[in-house]
């Protein structure tokens, strides 16, 4: 049993920041010749790039403001962030790169730095590992002398990178180097593959340094052992041109005892000869990063810890609750709230506890006008929610007129202060109001589209507004307007790209564009609210702008609006889902029904899934060449990289012929499995079991069996989560809350030191000032909440220390070696 649940432990790690903007950026090559270039920047893996960001016009500072989420799905050893020159006519240039070992990660997450950049060498571009075993035995030669002989043994490397995109064709050079030799061998080169087997075993003869005289037991005197090691090299056949170095790993002989093998994995490393150029000559980048790394014990693990949590929207009052305890401690950090509303919304808590804090919002609003402003645990909570929830209601929304104002990329600049010469303003304003008027009616029509989550917070926040503010006719409006203009629908306008509205940061011309409609929605949607009048808007053009808008008639249908989607109707009845993109991508897919393995099986296709059907198209934009319900879905799994000799593949399992596609990367190929199979996880027809490679030459390669049809050989992954909406992953939440009690404790003992001081004096003491951070209406009830969390963290720390315990072995596949480096 304990077996089967450190089987279940799972290390899951992910990445969220900023490339904000770069600096004094060096030439290319010549003088001068960076000022003439576009450029962008790219995130990698090691060598696998998973994120790009859009070009930027030409700039020796460009201002990237490109956000970044992915989940991490594979080992690595270095993050680098690389600074590109666009390229016209011949390929893309690197200006320079930065480079993060991931052990030190740590020390940059959460901070906002600036990096000097580092010149792009291809002797330090590796990644991978070596799977060696080594020996040194004594020998006896054909004259009666003894002597040693080395044997080394490439066993097998793995996680070698992608050349131009594909598997490479592998080859190691095994090398036994010291002050007066270099003694070389090779391997045979391997095809298209990142994981080659070698099996291939070199011997070198081991003898005496020229000066040796005098006599020992050993044949081979300490310090010639001293100075010899073991060279591996890894590179890529290029038959007609240059190979390509992969990396090296150097190991002493010293290390070797007599006739004792030693066998270990070794992390392959850059040369040592790479460039030596000045990197302050190459500029800097600014990265904003915050690395994550948790390791999920077993859901038993959290019981008690969910519990705790799911229990508070019972717990009178509100604020002795262990959820609002957590939003308090971690009143600075807005993301801290984001794993508890998460495992409140999975298990349907959330409307209960919500209510409960704004109700104790409102006790402390004293005038109507400031409802819900603040930067308060209530609005930290809703603000999260709609997020989550609202995700595909802002596609169907606003992705639409967002998608036609970038791409039409009208002028809309009213400011006569920023008007460009030839600008005319009144142009600008009529395209300006045409947008805005887009924008609006969308959203003013779009409460049938409303989630019914969404619509029962709204319902709520506008009964408990109605009863703090019994006498003003508007604060039912402004309660529920406060979040869905200012917080929601206006936030999504202003940064679509953070909404994933948009791939990539908005244009300088089309983010101002954006700014001016989310000001503009903003008041059209606190005019059926607050009755806010013209003259208190602070710029004369934007006063001059909004008469250009009925008043009445936009005030009628705000109201219209918020009454529809905080009203007693339930609408997941009557609610008809529409069509939601949920990724789309340009993807290499393998024609249908294809014997060979030519390399013209493999086009270029635009693949697109929504909640309704998976289609792809020879570009985007383009006509579906194939539309695929995505009932008829009956498997969404990996595919062998020994199938097509490609990596990062994954097969759709119809009931006709698989699917084969090739992502761009680890992280894509990992997005698409998770929504794939989450968008079909119900589907009736779904297998259970999968043939993991394919069938070719009269069999499936991963089992041998020669049927066609024969049931899959492996077990289905298994898709666990309740809806597509809430893809919650419960256990890897409540780890994160564990994570960040346990590294706030400090905090978490001056509020019960704050409960104990109230609860003795019967009321605020002088001692109440330095605790007057947290909200404490009853200390006895805190206290014990407190108490409770404090036991919950004591044994999910001890659980963490029994699995700790068993830590890979260094020189595993799991803990590989840090090979010497010249």
């Amino acid at each position: 049993m304990a077996e089967e649940d450190d089987a279940r432990i799972r290390i899951l790690q992910s990445l969220r920041g900023k490339i904000c903007e770069a600096k004094n950026l060096g030439p290319v090559s010549g003088p001068n010749r960076l000022k003439d270039l576009c450029t962008f920047c790219t995130i990698s893996l090691d060598q696998e790039e998973v994120f790009r960001t859009k070009v930027f016009d030409k700039s020796i500072t460009p201002f990237y403001g490109e956000d970044f989420f992915f989940e991490i799905p594979r080992p690595f050893q270095f993050l680098s962030f690389y600074v590109y020159a666009k390229g016209v006519f011949q390929r893309d240039l690197p200006v320079g790169k930065v480079s993060i070992r991931k052990d030190d990660l740590c020390k940059y997450s959460g901070k906002d730095d600036w990096f000097n950049l580092q010149p792009v060498d291809p002797n330090t571009e590796v990644q991978g590992k070596v799977h060696l075993e080594m020996r040194l035995n004594e020998v006896i030669t054909d004259h009666g002398s003894t002597g040693q002989h080395l044997l080394v043994k490439i066993i097998e490397c793995k996680e070698l990178p992608l050349i131009s995109g594909q598997n490479c064709d592998p080859y190691a050079t095994v090398s036994l180097v010291g002050p007066a030799r270099s003694d070389q061998k090779k391997t045979k080169v391997k095809k298209k593959t990142s994981n080659p087997y070698f099996e291939e075993t070199f011997f070198f003869e081991v003898t005496r340094s020229s000066s040796y005289s005098r006599k020992s037991q050993f044949p081979v005197e300490e310090e010639d052992i001293e100075k010899l090691e073991i060279r591996v090299d890894l590179w890529n056949n290029e038959n007609l041109a240059q190979d390509v170095f992969l990396g090296e790993t150097r190991v002493p002989v010293k290390i070797l005892q007599s006739d004792r093998v030693h066998k270990a994995w070794y992390l392959l490393q850059p040369k040592g000869t790479g460039s030596k150029s000045k990197s302050d000559d190459l500029g800097q980048l600014r990265l904003k990063l915050t690395y994550i790394e948790d390791t999920v014990l077993p859901s038993t693990c959290y019981t008690p810890l969910c519990n705790l949590l799911l229990k508070s929207p019972d717990v009178k009052p509100i604020s002795a609750s262990a959820a609002h305890i957590l939003g308090d401690i971690f009143r600075e950090r807005y993301e801290a709230v984001l794993p508890m509303v998460r495992l409140l919304l999975y298990h349907s808590r959330f409307v209960p506890f919500v209510s409960a804090v704004a109700a104790l919002e409102l006790d402390n609003t004293q005038e109507a006008n400031t409802i819900f402003r603040g930067n308060s645990l209530a609005t930290r909570c809703i603000d999260d929610m709609m997020k989550i929830v609202g995700k595909s209601y802002l596609a169907v929304t606003l992705k639409p007129v967002i998608d036609e104002i970038c791409d039409s990329n009208k002028t809309c600049e009213i400011d006569p202060i920023k008007l460009k010469e030839g600008d005319n303003v009144e142009v600008n304003k009529e395209n300006l109001q045409v947008y805005v008027q887009k924008v609006f009616s969308s959203i003013t029509q779009s409460s049938s589209n409303c989630p019914p989550l969404m619509c029962d917070v709204f319902r709520s926040l506008r009964h408990l507004a109605c009863k703090r503010f019994l006498g003003d006719p508007h604060v039912q409006y402004s309660a529920v307007s406060s979040f869905v203009f200012l917080r929601f629908f206006a936030v999504a306008v202003l940064s679509p790209h953070s909404f994933q509205l948009r791939s990539h940061h908005p244009d300088p011309e089309i983010a101002r564009t954006l700014t001016l409609i989310s000001k503009t929605i903003q008041t059209l949607g606190s005019w059926g609210s607050l009755s806010k009048k013209l003259s208190s808007f602070k710029e004369s053009y934007m006063y001059d702008f909004y008469k250009s808008f009925q008043e009445e008639k936009c005030i009628e249908k705000v109201k219209k609006f918020l009454d529809e989607i905080s009203s007693n109707v339930s609408k997941e009845s009557c609610r008809q889902e529409d069509a939601v993109v949920l990724k789309e991508g340009e993807v290499q897919k393998r024609t249908q029904g294809k014997k060979n393995f030519s390399k013209r099986n493999f086009k270029k296709r635009w693949l697109r899934v929504t909640n309704r059907e998976l289609s792809y198209h020879k570009r985007k934009g383009k006509e579906a060449l194939c539309t695929i319900s995505v009932k008829n879905i009956q498997a969404v799994e990996k595919l062998d990289e020994s199938a097509f000799n490609r990596k990062n593949m994954f097969q759709v399992v119809l009931s006709e012929k698989p699917l084969y596609v090739q992502a761009g990367n680890c992280v894509e190929a990992s997005e698409w499995l998770e929504i794939l199979g989450q968008v079909s996880r119900c589907n009736e027809g779904r297998l259970t079991t999968y043939h993991s490679s394919n069938y070719t030459a009269g069999a499936w390669q991963c089992c041998k069996n020669q049927s066609g049809s024969a049931p899959g050989c492996k077990p289905c992954t298994i898709t666990m989560l309740a809806n597509l909406q809430l893809d919650i992953d419960c256990d890897r939440e409540a780890e994160r809350i564990f994570s960040l009690l346990s590294s706030n404790e400090s905090k978490l003992q001056n509020m019960e030191d704050a409960c104990a001081s109230m609860a003795v004096y019967q009321g605020p003491q002088r001692e109440q000032e330095e605790y007057s951070k947290f909200t404490i209406q009853e200390p006895k009830e805190t206290f014990q909440t407190l108490k409770q969390l404090r036991n919950v963290m004591e044994e999910l720390q001890r659980q963490h220390n029994s699995r700790n315990n068993t830590t890979a072995q260094y020189g595993s596949l799991d803990n590989p070696i840090v090979g010497k480096t010249s």
